[in-house]
């Protein structure tokens, strides 16, 4: 990793990447990140949506292990609301 670069928290939590770094890694506004923090380092990594290539294979394999599991479109309602807690 290289270009080291200081910054602040402004008192609203707000950090300013510095544009050396946004200009190499190609960040734009509203560019969106995961943090994550430990001790005294925090990490922001960059969540790139995938191409829609990306997502057709991403879905057909989810469909392929749904399919392979058993699974039905009637059973995906369920599912879902015992992921999200609510039964």
């Amino acid at each position: 990793m290289s270009g080291l670069s200081l910054t602040r928290m402004s008192t609203k939590g707000q950090v300013v990447i510095p544009e050396s770094i946004r200009k190499r890694l190609r960040l734009k506004a509203g560019s969106q990140f995961i943090v994550m923090g430990d001790q005294d380092v925090v990490i922001l990594k960059t969540i790139i949506p995938p191409s829609l290539d990306e997502f057709d294979a991403l879905i057909s394999r989810a469909r392929e292990q749904a399919k392979r599991a058993g699974m039905k479109r009637s059973d995906i309602p369920a599912a879902l609301d015992r992921v999200r807690g609510r039964k």
